[in-house]
């Protein structure tokens, strides 16, 4: 699995990478078939205070990218909260992946006629 991890207008402290990996983890122990994973932590320039930490991830699966975000003023919690996302959209995408694999329909005639 290829992972990247970058910073805008943010250094991306060794802390803050391990806790990132730590986080992401739990996607590969959910689903296996993970190519790759940029993950990108900035910090707006907004004026109010709230939701000013912004964590994107784009997670490159066999078959499909998935893109999410998430937004908050403390940016561990923005990860957390990213994490909880990213997490339910590639358990949503192995559901529907297992639920659709099903033998074709010449192979169960060959079966029944055997």
């Amino acid at each position: 699995m290829n992972f990247k991890i970058s910073g805008h207008h943010l250094d991306i402290t060794p802390a803050l990478r391990d806790y990132v990996g730590i986080k992401l983890e739990r996607i590969v122990r959910h689903f296996d078939q993970v190519i790759g994973v940029s993950v990108l932590l900035a910090v707006d320039n907004q004026k109010e205070k709230e939701k000013r930490q912004y964590a994107e991830v784009n997670l490159h699966l066999k078959g499909k990218d998935i893109f999410v975000e998430s937004h908050h003023e403390d940016l561990y919690a923005a990860i957390d909260c990213l994490v909880d996302k990213l997490d339910r959209h590639v358990l949503r995408h192995k559901d529907r992946k297992q639920q659709h694999q099903h033998t074709p329909a010449k192979y169960r005639m060959d079966q029944e006629q055997s």
